[in-house]
């Protein structure tokens, strides 16, 4: 094998592995924005439940 064939071959297999390491990251980072995105709908669902919950001991608007 030529020094240039190794040189090719060492590049390919560069660009491959970045390749597939970016694309894992991204696949990371959506997956992230996914669990940010849960816990904010929780967070919201749970303030409404309290606030229901208020509304309903105290007969008092919260508005």
């Amino acid at each position: 094998m030529s020094t240039k064939s190794i040189a090719r071959l060492a590049l390919s297999l560069a660009l491959l592995s970045g390749a597939g390491v970016s694309l894992s990251a991204c696949n990371t980072v959506h997956g992230a924005g996914q669990d940010v995105s849960s816990i904010g709908h929780n967070v919201s669902r749970g303030a409404g439940a309290t606030q229901d919950a208020i509304q309903r001991n105290t007969n008092a608007s919260t508005h």
